[in-house]
């Protein structure tokens, strides 16, 4: 009897010290442990007896506890000390590992992984079972999450957070840390502005997206509170131009002019601001065709900033625009006084010394120009005259490969085909026949009426009567070459009266009489006669030649297109492409005669042909 009451009051010690985990038992098991602390005088069983299969039970769940305290307690020992023994997988518990994402929070994991339904889960099985869902939390969050394992690493504390590095202070050779350096303050802002500096940057946002009408009020209401502003006026003229661009209103680009003046006549205006308004007013002067009123705005720019290269040579821009060729020349050598090696001042420079005929100097400027790659020096006329230049002082290598870079940076369709007022989608050949020109009808009417054509352009050869002029673009080598023009830039000239025949077989070619970018004229040429090799202005246009009379004693006449070389027939038409390279030998021992009729390219559209500019 004594054994079981200990047995009992041991069971009911255990209780206590384990918070109840036993105090599910059955009902006899509690009746009995109720009567002994009552004192009841019921006989208990005999030692010898066997214990009920409640009692069993009872003792089974004791020792289980017992094992399980020994257990825990010699698991966390030697975790502490060995590191080798992981308790919480000893008794079933898994310590889910702490994630931490970029922003320092613990995302939401799964539920614990639990062990099977008869509790054979290893310890091994655990770990993989730790190491999958591991791999998989980092895959869902893409690589942008750090994996700090406490079990692992005993020397962190689970709480504990990642210390954020210190950047290292950049210091100085003497030690001293240096001082931030300020933004340099805009030259473009007058003291004027700082106080609206927000508001101007929101109507500047409006202009950027293209809202005109609501930039231009942004900017007139600033105007009205800060008369004094100069970012404010210019910002609204910069407005008017967008306004009028949108709006094709030549009214409101007059009064873009004028607030680009209001601005430059500001007395708070910096001087970077008032030079950058004077030149966009003088810009926007040529755009509407005013090109002295521009010359003006430029030769006051010049006063007020009488060193600066840009200035000046703007100014001789505008002097070149108006023909004064020679007063833009000593602009030009006043830039390369004042700035030795200035790209601009070489190039246009040498092409005015090119265009008097002065071949060997202008390369002395345009070669330096070309190759300095400055702003304003990546022009077609400038590598096309280089090339002509070189072409005729006999350095034709030199010309060829001067063309070939220019056709590499895009500035000629080809090294041949160097026209410089284009449509760029426009096939192109040398040479053409009447049905890809797409005037089979035209050539027939010229070719049935070749003799009367000839026969009026003869009466007309009277070299007393003038008619027949020299040709006058500086093309010819040696000899003779004359012209007697009929159409120029798709109008009539008066001389039509003295060929009325021959004008009015022209008229039934509305493509050729209409062409604003072509000539009609009689063309003669004399013995021992070289033409440079040229290229005719734009790919617009087609050429037409009607052979009227072609010598064909001594070496004859040829003309060379790109590098096929062909001759006339009388009677005949020949169709070839101006704009590519072409050249002419007249070595025949009379003169030959031939009518020249450009007609619009077969790809040029009806708007085209209305809204070209001249040529």
């Amino acid at each position: 009897m004594q054994g079981t009451s200990d047995a009992r009051q041991t069971m009911e010690s255990q209780d206590e010290l384990h918070g109840g985990v036993v105090r599910q038992r059955g009902n006899v098991m509690g009746k009995n442990i109720q009567e002994q602390n009552n004192g009841s005088n019921e006989t208990t069983p005999e030692p010898n007896k066997e214990l009920s299969p409640t009692s069993s039970k009872g003792s089974s769940v004791v020792l289980i506890l017992l094992l399980l305290m020994v257990g825990i307690t010699w698991g966390i020992a030697a975790t502490a000390y060995f590191g080798v023994v992981d308790y919480k997988v000893l008794v079933g518990i898994k310590e889910t590992e702490k994630v931490v994402t970029e922003r320092g929070e613990p995302p939401v994991m799964s539920q614990d992984n639990q062990p099977s339904k008869e509790g054979e889960t290893t310890n091994e099985n655990m770990k993989t079972a730790d190491k999958d869902e591991r791999d998989n939390t980092l895959k869902q969050t893409e690589g942008k999450v750090k994996v700090k394992d406490t079990a692992q690493d005993p020397t962190k504390s689970k709480n504990s957070t990642p210390k954020k590095t210190k950047k290292p202070t950049t210091k100085t050779t003497d030690g001293t840390v240096p001082k931030k350096k300020k933004n340099p303050p805009d030259p473009l802002t007058s003291e004027k502005d700082i106080p609206i500096l927000k508001q101007l940057r929101e109507a500047e946002k409006l202009l950027k997206s293209k809202q005109a009408a609501k930039a231009k009020a942004a900017y007139q209401k600033l105007v009205s509170s800060n008369p004094e502003s100069p970012m404010a006026r210019f910002g609204k003229a910069e407005s008017l131009f967008q306004q009028a661009e949108q709006e094709r209103s030549n009214k409101l680009l007059q009064e873009c002019i004028q607030a680009y003046n209001e601005v430059a006549e500001l007395a708070t205006c910096p001087p970077a601001l008032k030079k950058k308004a004077l030149l966009t007013k003088a810009e926007r002067q040529t755009f509407l065709g005013h090109l002295r009123a521009a010359l003006l705005t430029k030769t006051q720019l010049a006063r007020d900033f009488p060193n600066d290269e840009k200035v000046l040579n703007q100014l001789g821009v505008a002097y070149l625009m108006i023909g004064q060729n020679d007063k833009a020349k000593q602009v030009f050598e006043t830039v390369l006084d004042i700035h030795p090696g200035d790209g601009f001042a070489l190039v246009h420079l040498g092409f005015i010394i090119k265009i008097k005929g002065d071949w060997m100097k202008s390369i002395e400027y345009l070669l330096p120009g070309v190759t300095s790659l400055e702003e304003g020096t990546q022009e077609g006329k400038f590598y096309f005259h280089l090339g002509d230049a070189l072409y005729r002082t006999n350095r034709t290598k030199e010309a060829d490969e001067i063309y070939k870079l220019g056709a590499e940076r895009g500035l000629f369709r080809s090294k041949f085909q160097r026209s410089l007022y284009n449509v760029e989608r426009l096939q192109s050949r040398p040479f053409w026949t009447p049905q890809q020109a797409k005037v089979v009808d035209y050539v027939k009417k010229l070719e049935k009426n070749w003799k009367t054509i000839r026969d009026e352009a003869l009466k007309m050869m009277d070299v007393k009567k003038g008619l027949f002029v020299n040709e006058d673009e500086n093309l010819r080598n040696t000899g003779e070459w004359r012209q007697f023009t009929l159409y120029q830039r798709g109008k009539k000239d008066a001389a039509c009266s003295r060929v009325p025949k021959t004008c009015s077989i022209l008229e039934q070619m509305p493509n050729a009489v209409g062409c604003t970018r072509g000539q009609v004229k009689y063309s003669i040429m004399m013995p021992g006669t070289h033409i440079w090799p040229h290229t005719g202005p734009t790919n617009c246009r087609l050429r037409m030649h009607l052979g009227l009379v072609i010598p064909t004693t001594g070496d004859g006449v040829r003309l060379r297109c790109a590098d096929d070389i062909r001759t006339w027939e009388e009677g005949k038409v020949l169709i070839f492409d101006d704009s590519f390279e072409h050249e002419v030998w007249q070595q025949a021992d009379t003169f030959r005669l031939i009518l020249i009729v450009d007609v619009w390219h077969p790809d040029i559209t009806k708007r085209e042909k209305r809204t070209l500019t001249p040529i």
